[in-house]
């Protein structure tokens, strides 16, 4: 059994990957048709001298960490570069200690930095997220194991220290009796603007080999899980979700989460639209299969209004909510009883949550929960360190659009392609020499990420994407 390592943060290298999405993604308030995606690799030093280099990566989205109307999405996309920086920087300056001490050092010194400069929580957490997933990449690389190796031994030493309310709990035996699936079930984002079906989609066909539809969805990947967005308009969100219904029909069973990305002005609203759903007939098998209802109202708000009466009709979780560590405490005093896992808000807050939701449910048996919610994570570094750190809470499915709206390993090159489909042939395919996901039944198989030396991903196939990226691809 490996002990914890004292590490020091040595290096670290930034890199960027613009990417077009193939058709527009459509939340909340926002439209997106382009992002870039950001890559972090950072070396870190044990006791003795050794050294290792980790990996992490995300997409850089609009209009989710900071929805102020009056910001372009170079705007919020220079939120987030500058999150990733300033936490690079700190990280660089942190005193050598575990690799969760390291995090304990830097949350409250990014969030202190981030808000000087007018920034929120969330886009503090952004940076501090890719931070930490590579320090943790880096220390499992040290130690030749895999991740879930790492963490049932509690490898990185994490304790209650930025989460006072565990204090007693009993964390290191939490995370040894975590139990990891081989395989999830992909729950697939129906967008405002998504085509159900042939027939709504507008203008010429994309023809690349991918579903373009709902129905198409269905019909390729044999999915049963979804997630369908709501605007905050009671009466239109009814008739889009009659829609919804008409196609999923088919299924023999299905189950459905609703996500309303902070548009609905209060619980009355979201009352409103629970009651249509209750009392429309065309909606009475949907409102049968729907596990609950995330993120309804805004950020701004939720944390400090109750929703004690719409909680008594549906299950919530916050979401965009989720920008500190004390968040998921302040939404379980409102009402909520669930919380989102997103690999871009920290991957230690996350399996910290996970612990809450133990430890609450064995005091109280209420049902709290987790999900597993996504950023449209892409295919290589971002997706499968997602991927793993929902195997690691034992989730059972898993929201997944990177693959729908973006074309597989968009921008790598064909060496960096055929790298990843070697490495992690589970669990993705060759498309003309392109890696897509590979969804059969509906599920994603997870054995090559949780098997894999390092968070998630194979050596060979993080180094294949860097080199691509140091070249300028």
């Amino acid at each position: 059994m490996a002990h914890p390592s004292v590490l020091k943060v040595t290096d670290a290298a930034v890199h960027e990957r613009p990417l077009s999405m193939r058709m527009p993604f459509r939340f909340g308030a926002a439209t997106v048709t382009k992002a870039a995606q950001i890559f972090l690799a950072l070396t870190v030093e044990d006791a003795n001298g050794r050294t290792a280099t980790g990996y992490a990566a995300e997409l850089m989205v609009p209009k989710w960490f900071d929805k102020n109307p009056s910001l372009s999405n170079a705007d919020n996309e220079e939120q987030l570069r500058r999150s990733v920086h300033m936490a690079v920087d700190l990280s660089k300056k942190a005193d050598a200690a575990t690799a969760f001490a390291i995090h304990a050092q830097l949350e409250p010194r990014q969030h202190n930095c981030a808000a000087a400069e007018g920034l929120n929580g969330l886009i503090a957490s952004f940076g501090l997220a890719l931070v930490d997933r590579a320090i943790l990449d880096g220390l499992c690389r040290l130690h030749n194991i895999s991740v879930a190796d790492a963490i049932l031994q509690n490898l990185p030493a994490i304790d209650s220290s930025t989460t006072p309310d565990l204090d007693g709990f009993d964390i290191p035996a939490f995370l040894s009796g975590l139990r990891l699936h081989d395989q999830i079930h992909l729950r697939h984002t129906v967008g405002y603007v998504d085509p159900l079906t042939p027939e709504d989609i507008a203008g010429p066909r994309k023809n690349d080999g991918l579903p373009e539809c709902l129905q198409e969805e269905i019909d390729t990947y044999g999915i049963r899980y979804f997630k369908l967005k709501v605007s905050g308009r009671p009466k239109e969100d009814t008739e889009r979700l009659k829609a919804i219904a008409a196609v999923l029909e088919q299924l023999p069973e299905y189950q459905v989460t609703l996500d309303g990305n902070e548009q609905f002005e209060n619980e009355a609203v979201v009352i409103d639209l629970m009651e249509r759903i209750e009392n429309e007939p065309a909606l009475q098998r949907l409102r049968s299969s729907l596990l609950f209802v995330e993120q309804p109202i805004a950020r701004a708000v939720a944390l400090s209004q109750p929703v004690t009466e719409l909680a008594k009709r549906v299950a919530l979780e916050i979401d965009e909510s989720d920008g500190t560590p004390e968040a998921f405490l302040e939404a379980k005093r409102q009402g909520y009883l669930g919380v989102s896992s997103k690999s871009c808000k920290g991957f230690y807050r996350s399996l910290l949550n996970r612990a809450r939701v133990e430890k609450w449910n064995a005091e109280t048996g209420r049902g709290y929960f987790m999900s597993a919610e996504d950023l449209t994570t892409q295919a290589g570094i971002a997706v499968q360190q997602d991927l793993a750190l929902a195997a690691l809470l034992g989730l059972e499915h898993i929201e997944r659009n990177g693959h729908h709206y973006v074309d597989g390993m968009q921008g790598a090159s064909r060496v960096e392609n055929a790298v990843w489909l070697e490495a992690h042939r589970d669990l993705y395919r060759d498309s003309a020499g392109r890696a897509r996901l590979k969804i059969k039944d509906g599920k994603l198989c997870l054995a090559s990420v949780i098997g894999a030396v390092g968070l998630g991903v194979a050596e060979e196939a993080a180094r294949a994407t860097f080199q691509t990226l140091k070249q300028g691809g």
